[in-house]
């Protein structure tokens, strides 16, 4: 199942967007070299290693640029995938295949890198309870394939944007007068305006965790920049009444011990923001 921000308009709204910045008036290139009537056939050539993802995106940008095009799949979403495999073929109109290339490839390089990198760093804590799970820490424009790519990776998406879940952070916390002020004005907020929205407030010590547990009225914990020992016993004091989120610069070398403190969730941005995109071509065959 879909989450709820990958929705039919979503996709085509950010294809549409796409193809405007890349096509514009026309792909002249093709336009000009190719003979009009030409067909020819293309295929997706793996170049790396790791976790296939954006193929099912694939082909919609395809239709979207030429109703014509017929692809054939020959690997699908989370996959993995080694250097030589083929994808996916696509055949139809010549000047179509090469106006959609460079939009499918940016995709799909990206995404299948953060799948991959999301799907190695998941089995680093699989011996734990502990989900990887990202942040908003995503390319503008791109957030909704950036996500994508972490579920089709094995990860867990926090949030989609600003307005489908409350993050009491730091400065919220600073701005609003307290940790007290800050849940009880929230709750206050929510129900005047009918919001049915999950709350997380960020902890920095184990003071604040202590606050946070008798004030109360809060979903999920989140466990900021807190050393092991610390995180530890936040989690003891915690006992299961809330979920807890373990965030704050954490590493593919912290990641494990991290989890070993019991937390439910583990976010990291560098899942969408430090990856390299893997190697893809398009070949005409």
């Amino acid at each position: 199942m879909k989450p709820a921000y990958l929705t039919t308009e979503s996709i085509q709204k950010f294809i549409q967007s796409a193809l405007l910045e890349d096509i514009g008036p026309g792909d002249y290139s093709s336009l000009a070299s190719i003979p009009a009537g030409k067909t020819g056939k293309a295929k997706l050539l793996i170049k790396d290693d790791g976790i296939l993802a954006g193929v099912e995106l694939a082909e919609e940008i395809f239709k979207a640029v030429d109703p014509r095009l017929e692809v054939e799949f020959f690997k699908k979403d989370g996959d993995p995938v080694k250097v030589g495999d083929i994808g996916l073929t696509v055949s139809g109109p010549s000047a179509s295949i090469l106006s959609a290339e460079r939009l499918v490839l940016n995709c799909m390089q990206r995404m299948s890198a953060i799948a991959t990198k999301t799907h190695r760093l998941s089995q680093l804590i699989s011996h734990t309870k502990a989900k990887l799970m990202d942040t908003r820490k995503t390319t503008p424009n791109f957030r909704l394939m950036e996500k994508w790519a972490v579920l089709i990776g094995g990860g867990v998406n926090h949030r989609f944007a600003l307005y489908d879940m409350v993050m009491l952070k730091d400065n919220h916390v600073d701005f609003a007068g307290g940790i007290r002020s800050a849940i009880e004005r929230t709750r206050s907020y929510l129900s005047d305006h009918s919001l049915n929205l999950k709350i997380e407030i960020e902890t920095r010590n184990l003071d604040e965790v202590r606050q946070v547990l008798e004030v109360g009225g809060v979903d999920y914990i989140m466990l900021d920049n807190m050393d092991y020992d610390t995180m530890r016993e936040a989690v003891r004091m915690i006992d299961g009444k809330y979920s807890t989120e373990a965030s704050g610069g954490i590493t593919e070398e912290t990641l494990a011990k991290v989890a070993e403190c019991g937390v439910d969730y583990i976010s990291m941005g560098a899942l969408t923001h430090s990856v390299s995109s893997l190697d893809i071509s398009l070949k005409a065959i």
